[in-house]
């Protein structure tokens, strides 16, 4: 029974559903897995209660990271055959799951449990959570496929603005010992199950042939990149394209994650030896406005590609993303207003870049198995989060290690970060449209022949 109710077919919208009902059980699973952003709250009372290093303590979340693009690759087509529902549910086991194992371990003082529970388990629920509603929200919305994953995504990077004082009050509440700490995690495990359940119950996949009313295919076909074709998860990993959108997620989420990483030390280090010097309550300030910049740009920015193009956009996330990182470099600790703005501007368009890849891999290899092609994409993100940070703290730890101090820890990192960013461009510059011999064969009834209307 319950795989009958998982299964893709029992999910197929009846006639007159309104296709605004997906985003909101996209929204329910990504709000929740947003989660894994606000992290670094259990990490001083893990330290304190298990006697761990910070290093240890990170070993969650690092791990965590790395399933998400593992399970996202390897898990891809099977999100497509199974349909969202079933990757709901199982990202939602897999997710609550995560922290009641961690529970068990904080409680054991097991602290190899809390690893496998929130870094592996957990991370295979971040995975399969965040693909689950691509696919599906592209073929809803064909007419605004960059604003309708921008929804969706725009809760995976507000999760942590919810999740973030939610824990530490609990925190507070329990306190921050082995049997408080393990309090949190039961709560948590438990409430997002019933929180995710709401998508599982709510999603729906649109009758084969659907689209939207009054809307043609061919109102798409004026620019060159969007494709009618289809192109297999297997055959787009053998295209050009495939690798030159890897490279520039890759380029822009380690530019991004270098900064939100270290957000709070680079802030207070920078204007450390000034008379603006920023206290610890300021710098969690700023880390909650990066925050928002993150979640606003994922759905300003993949909205905006819809009326300029992806390509486009993804010119503006790379180019002016590096003429920002320039001016934090050259400004230094001259101007704490220049220095927000432009680390705003930046992790808006890291989180725009993560809204609007979706839409760019539906215009270039078409809905047939995007959100496959899209799970085995997301491994540049598993690099990227390994990559920024290690970046930003190896070269950080070694400016403190030769007696510098303030901007000067920062700025060969901010340098790498900028090359990194014209690497990512001209990769973008190489896109072209995917040659045909990639292309899935017609299928024997046109979409347009049997289209529904609603």
């Amino acid at each position: 029974m319950a795989e009958g109710f998982l299964s893709r077919s029992r999910t197929v919208a009846p006639p007159g559903w309104s296709r605004w009902l997906v985003p909101p059980a996209a929204l329910s699973v990504h709000l929740a897995i947003g989660q894994a952003y606000a992290w670094s709250v259990f990490k001083p009372p893990l330290e304190q209660a298990l006697g761990l290093s910070g290093t240890q303590s990170a070993l969650p979340f690092q791990l965590g990271i790395v399933m998400l693009g593992l399970s996202a690759a390897f898990g891809g087509t099977l999100v497509e055959r199974n349909g969202p529902r079933w990757a709901m549910f199982v990202s939602m086991a897999c997710f609550s799951s995560g922290f009641l194992l961690s529970a068990l371990g904080v409680l054991t003082q097991q602290y190899w449990l809390v690893v496998l529970g929130y870094g592996f388990v957990g991370g295979i629920g971040l995975g399969i959570g965040y693909i689950s509603p691509v696919s599906t929200l592209i073929k809803w919305f064909p007419d605004r496929p960059g604003m309708a994953t921008g929804i969706a995504i725009m809760g995976f990077g507000g999760g942590a603005l919810i999740a973030s004082p939610w824990s530490a009050q609990m925190l507070s509440g329990f306190g921050p010992t082995t049997n408080g700490i393990a309090a949190t995690f039961l709560v948590h495990g438990v409430v997002y199950a019933v929180f995710m359940s709401v998508g599982v119950l709510l999603v729906r996949v649109p009758p084969e042939g659907w689209r939207p009313k009054g809307w043609q295919p061919s109102a798409v076909k004026a620019r060159a990149l969007i494709t009618s074709a289809d192109v297999s998860a297997r055959n787009a990993i053998r295209t050009p394209q495939f690798y030159c959108l890897w490279v520039v997620l890759c380029c822009n989420v380690t530019a991004g994650i270098g900064i939100l990483e270290k957000a709070a030390p680079m802030i207070t280090d920078f204007f450390a030896g000034t008379t603006v010097a920023v206290a610890a309550s300021a710098a969690a300030g700023f880390v909650a406005l990066l925050s928002l910049a993150n979640m606003a740009g994922r759905f300003v920015w993949s909205s905006t590609s819809d009326l300029i193009g992806r390509k486009n956009m993804y010119r503006v996330y790379l180019g002016v993303g590096a003429l920002l990182y320039l001016v934090i470099a050259l400004a230094g600790d001259t101007s704490k207003p220049l220095f927000i703005l432009s680390a705003l501007g930046i992790l808006s368009f890291y989180g725009g870049g993560f809204a609007t890849i979706p839409a760019y891999l539906k215009d270039l290899f078409g809905t047939y198995q995007v959100g496959a092609i899209h799970g085995r994409l997301l491994t540049a993100w598993s690099t990227a989060g390994v990559l920024g940070p290690l970046i930003v703290n190896a070269v950080a730890d070694a400016q403190e290690a030769a007696g510098r101090s303030g901007p000067a820890l920062y700025t060969t990192s901010l340098y790498v970060m900028i090359g990194l960013l014209i690497v990512g461009f001209l990769a973008n510059e190489l896109v072209r449209p995917v040659h045909e011999k990639y292309h899935e064969r017609p299928r024997e009834v046109p979409l347009e022949e049997k289209g529904q209307t609603v």
